[in-house]
């Protein structure tokens, strides 16, 4: 139902005016924030978008930039080389603060201080951008989503009329630590976007580039400044709570990364020690093992090399996935046994290396993949011995 719902969602966008509408002096301008939801990974950050309301000409709309559409050509082929395009649609107000109500995520409205030219620029430029051959962007999950592009389009519109004051920005986050804080009850997907994302989410953040966050957005509104005919003044006029979530229960969930992780590194210590008295490999679980972690390396590699998504790039946890493991479990049953020796030392000093310097390594790497690394050292010290 709540995919049904997106997909009708992301389909009624209305059609825009060819011809230029003159807005009345009592045109509102507002920031739409709608907060986060754990329902889904995407909706874990929250969202954000534009309102110009004029009842004069029976205008209420919602310029949301964070649409895409399953039929466009090449959709999973282009989502995976990092060539996606979201696009501007363009929705009766009521429909779609009604829709984050109905999954119960809070909906907060900024009033911004616009000269009426500014408000008309504003709005002439939104309705150019959402024409169909204009509606299009090349998305990018830090650096050009639906949160930056509200941002980017008063800059664009208002130039040096407006100005962001971000010294209330304190911290000194990283980019995948601002990541985390939203992440916090989506285990595995934080483990998965640790996984396949590199070194550029470990820089610290500029304050401007805190602003990829729909919570962002809203605060650094909340501190800008606008340009008027009587000089500057603040941007942000009024901030209406329009709906508070309600809170929901935590329930405890045994699918957690720990537990699956941490019982896997017993099941690996077992086995290994068993090995290792009766003095024989399970080759059965390290094909299983090193096939997986060679397939994931190769995926990073992939994502690193082949496609445009920039964050992938520079991943550290090519020191344990390495895609050399599906060539050398090829092969395990040869006689190439020095080899093979050689190689699984090579693999004992890397992952020892990891577990010693895990906290001193200029990425970030997931707690959670400690027990594969654990078991990763211990089969192949075992993999040196016995082979």
């Amino acid at each position: 139902m709540r995919k049904v719902l997106l997909l009708l969602f992301c389909c009624l966008g209305i059609a825009t005016r060819a011809q230029e509408i003159k807005l009345s002096p009592n045109t509102r301008v507002s920031i739409i924030t709608c907060g986060p939801t754990q329902l889904e990974l995407y909706s874990a950050f929250g969202h954000s978008a534009i309102r110009v309301e004029d009842p004069a000409s029976g205008i209420d709309y919602a310029y949301n930039y964070g649409v895409f559409d399953f039929d466009q050509p090449n959709f999973y082929l282009n989502y995976t080389k990092g060539l996606l395009l979201f696009k501007l649609g363009v929705y009766p107000y009521r429909d779609f603060r009604d829709y984050y109500i109905y999954f119960n995520r809070s909906v907060t409205e900024q009033y911004v201080d616009l000269t009426a030219g500014q408000k008309q620029r504003l709005f002439d430029f939104l309705e150019w951008n959402a024409k169909p051959e204009n509606q299009t962007y090349r998305y990018d999950y830090f650096y050009n989503n639906c949160a930056s592009k509200v941002r980017d389009v008063f800059r664009q519109v208002l130039r040096d009329s407006i100005q962001f004051d971000s010294t209330f920005i304190q911290t000194k986050y990283t980019i995948r630590q601002l990541t985390d804080l939203y992440l916090q009850e989506q285990p595995w997907g934080d483990l998965g976007i640790d996984i396949c994302l590199g070194l550029p989410i470990d820089k610290q953040a500029k304050p401007y580039e805190y602003m990829f966050l729909p919570d962002y957005i809203e605060s650094s509104f909340d501190h800008a400044t606008v340009l008027g005919k009587s000089g500057w003044k603040p941007a942000v006029i009024a901030k209406v709570p329009v709906y508070h979530h309600r809170p929901e229960p935590q329930t405890f969930n045994w699918f957690h990364p720990w537990i699956v992780l941490g019982l896997f590194f017993v099941i690996g210590s077992i086995i290994s020690f068993v090995d290792w008295r009766r003095k024989k490999l399970s080759k059965w679980f390290d094909l299983i093992f090193f096939l997986v972690l060679g397939a994931v390396g190769v995926l990073l590699l992939v994502l690193w090399t082949a496609t445009d998504h920039r964050a992938a790039a520079n991943n550290m946890n090519l020191l344990w996935a390495l895609p050399s493991h599906l060539v050398v479990i090829a092969v395990y049953n040869s006689k190439a046994k020095d080899f093979i020796r050689k190689y699984f030392t090579l693999s004992m000093y890397l992952s020892a290396f990891l577990l010693a310097g895990w906290v001193l390594l200029p990425q970030q790497l997931n707690l959670f993949l400690i027990p594969v690394v654990g078991v990763a050292l211990m089969r192949s010290i075992l993999l040196r011995r016995l082979i």
